[in-house]
């Protein structure tokens, strides 16, 4: 059977697990943990992607992610394939480092968002890396010591999670701490990364209560939520890879959105691509990574290659051109439909 393609939208929250091949270790050591951690920062960094949890457990790990501009995957990408290939030259290994698959949950927001944090920071706890709770307080590569004020990471939003607790900070770690707590006595949550139908109704109690009413069930192993929020991803994902191959079909390429971003901005199509930082050449640019990426459906990698710049580049660019279509106005589609 084909793997079905992942879902992903600018807002989206995502439970991803990595696990190394044939469970193997992904991090002997320290060094590979804290070499993980810089490649992380700078990628979330560079693209605005929010991180709210994050376990590094030896033999895989859990992020708890929303995605910015820059889709989950190519900020997975970036993340896997160079930390692989420093840990390959580090321990003079060669091969396959990771599961074929990473695992990419979408999540619905309420209620899942404070029951995967907690979820993710356990993992200690239930593997038995750490013995209590006093000692996941301060352990340094997980998320939780960072919410808790022990150990410092500007890249991880803790201000998001804390405030929904309190705006006070010592209230809110208290709080959370507490929430944490309740946790430990849950033990294994499969309702939460277990099969679809029972994760998106939110476990087998639920689903027999619905088979029992007769009510709809909308179940997909890719997403964490209730019946209606499954089936309004499911909805939109479709809808866009819909537009997609619809633009493709009438032969709106990449090729044409250069040419219609500088008659919008009323250049030479090569101002579009030229580098440098010109006022309306910036302004093209990022109009063009922006709808290329949400609307043609192009990968930062595909088009760091056609315009000639990094990929972080891009993924910035694409940040700009969003804004100014936001602040302008502008939507490609009704230009077309025009």
């Amino acid at each position: 059977m084909p793997r079905k393609a992942r879902i992903d939208a600018p807002g989206a929250l995502h439970h991803i697990i990595v696990r190394g091949i044939e469970r193997r270790k992904i991090f002997y050591d320290d060094n590979d943990r804290n070499n993980f951690l810089d490649r992380l920062g700078n990628i979330l960094t560079d693209t605005k992607t929010s991180c709210f949890a994050w376990a590094l457990i030896p033999n895989h790990l859990h992020l708890l992610l929303r995605t910015g501009v820059t889709p989950i995957a190519t900020v997975m990408r970036r993340l896997l394939t160079g930390y692989a290939v420093s840990f390959n030259r580090r321990h003079r290994r060669h091969g396959q480092l990771f599961q074929n698959r990473y695992k990419s949950i979408l999540c619905q927001e309420n209620p899942y968002l404070l029951e995967l944090v907690r979820y993710i920071h356990l993992n200690f706890l239930r593997a038995g890396i750490v013995s209590d709770l006093k000692k996941l307080d301060k352990h340094p590569y997980c998320g939780h010591s960072v919410l808790m004020g022990k150990k410092k990471h500007n890249w991880q939003d803790t201000d998001y999670i804390l405030k929904l607790f309190n705006n006070k900070y010592s209230i809110a770690r208290r709080r959370y701490r507490e929430y944490v707590k309740k946790g430990i006595a849950q033990g294994k949550r499969p309702d939460l990364v277990g099969g679809g139908l029972i994760r998106s109704a939110g476990g087998w109690s639920v689903v027999k209560a619905l088979r029992k009413s007769a009510a709809r069930i909308k179940g997909d192993e890719r997403i964490l939520g209730d019946g209606d929020f499954v089936e309004k991803v499911l909805n939109e994902a479709r809808e866009s890879l819909e537009r997609k191959y619809t633009l493709e079909a009438q032969g709106y390429d990449f090729d044409w959105l250069v040419k219609h971003v500088a008659m919008l901005l009323n250049l030479e199509p090569k101002d579009v691509l030229v580098r440098g930082k010109y006022k309306q050449s910036v302004k093209a640019r990022g109009l063009l990574c922006y709808w290329g990426t949400r609307e043609l459906g192009m990968t930062t990698v595909e088009l760091a290659k056609k315009l000639n710049l990094a990929q972080p580049t891009i993924s910035q660019s694409a940040m700009r051109g969003r804004k100014i279509a936001e602040e302008e106005g502008l939507k490609l589609l009704e230009h077309i439909n025009q």
